[in-house]
C-alpha cells in the first residue's frame, strides 16, 4: 500500500510525523514523503525534513496525507500541488488531512459538500470551500478523512489504519506506540474547556497574522 505524505515549506512537523509513525507500521506500508521539488523542507520551526520524491513521481498513491502548518496557505496556491491532489484523489482509497492541511483539500475542490474539520482557529473557514465544518477531532466522510489540530493527526492515522487494515492492526500499532494519552493540563487542549483568556489571546494573534 503506497502512502504519500505531502510536505511543503512551513509545514508543522508533528502533523506529518505523527501520521508517519502510525502508518509506517501498517502491513506492507510503502510510505513516501513527497513535495513539489524533492529535497530539504523547512518546517515551521528549526527542524528540517527531507522529501525524497516529487509529487509527480508518486501519481497514484493509495493514501494521501496532507499535514497542516502556517505554510499551508502558500502551498494551496501552488498549481502543481493542487493538480497532483486532484489527480491522486481520483485513485486513492483515502485522502486525508491534519489541521490546516484541510486548506489544500478545500482549495483543490475536494471538500465540496463534505463534512470536515480542522484546527479550531480556522475550522469556520472550511465553509468557504463548500464544506460543512464540524467540531470533531476526526471526521470520516467517505474517502475523505479530516482531523483537527496537530496532535489529532495521530488519532486520524489510527482511525485510518483501522479502516484500511482492520481494528486489530490499529490496536497493535497503538500498543506499539504506547498511545495512551494522559494530558497533563486538564482542559487546556480544547477551546471548549480552556481558559477564555487563552482562547481569546490565540484568536487575536491569529487575526493579526492574517491582517
Amino acid at each position: 500500500m503506497q502512502i504519500a505524505i505531502l510536505l511543503y515549506d512551513g509545514v508543522t512537523a508533528l502533523d506529518a510525523i505523527g501520521p508517519y509513525d502510525v502508518l509506517k507500521l501498517m502491513p506492507a506500508a510503502d510510505v513516501r514523503l513527497v513535495t513539489a521539488d524533492a529535497g530539504e523542507i523547512a518546517t515551521d520551526g528549526p527542524l528540517k525534513l527531507v522529501a525524497g520524491e516529487t509529487i509527480e513521481s508518486v501519481p497514484r498513491p493509495d493514501i494521501v496525507v496532507v499535514p497542516g502548518g502556517p505554510g499551508a496557505l502558500a502551498a494551496s496556491r501552488d498549481e502543481r500541488v493542487l493538480r497532483w491532489l486532484c489527480g491522486a484523489h481520483d485513485h486513492t482509497q483515502f485522502t486525508t488531512s491534519v489541521c490546516w492541511g484541510s486548506e489544500l483539500l478545500g482549495t483543490a475542490g475536494l471538500l465540496r459538500g463534505v463534512r470536515a474539520t480542522s484546527h479550531w482557529l480556522v475550522r469556520d473557514e472550511l465553509a468557504g470551500h463548500g464544506a460543512t465544518a464540524v467540531d470533531e477531532r476526526v471526521v470520516v466522510s467517505g474517502r475523505i478523512i479530516t482531523s483537527a489540530g496537530v496532535s489529532a493527526g495521530i488519532d486520524m492515522a489510527l482511525r485510518l489504519a483501522a479502516l484500511s487494515a482492520g481494528a486489530e492492526v490499529a490496536e497493535r500499532i497503538a500498543l506499539t506506540l504506547e498511545y495512551a494519552p494522559e494530558p497533563p493540563l486538564a482542559g487546556a487542549g480544547s477551546p471548549r474547556t480552556a481558559a477564555p483568556e487563552l482562547v481569546a489571546g490565540l484568536r487575536a494573534g491569529y487575526a493579526r497574522s492574517r491582517s
